[in-house]
């Protein structure tokens, strides 16, 4: 079963792309990404990556991103 931990700061973010941790993506209570890592971020935009050509952007503010971690 799998663990979630919700990803706030800038360093949570950074551990998470240092370790090509999965990611998933909720916005408005409704999942719209799962099992993409983190490439880059800033303080406005997270850039994730499904596969080798499949890079998208979602803004900071209006998502949530949880780390998922296997028990």
């Amino acid at each position: 079963m799998a663990q979630n931990r919700r990803l706030e700061t800038d360093q949570e973010f950074n551990e998470a792309m240092e370790k090509q941790a999965l990611i998933r993506i909720f916005k408005d209570d409704h999942i719209i990404e799962s099992g993409v890592v983190i490439t880059r971020f800033d303080d406005q935009t997270i850039v994730v990556q499904s596969g080798v050509s499949g890079l998208f952007y979602y803004p900071r503010a209006a998502c949530e991103f949880f780390e998922t971690k296997q028990r």
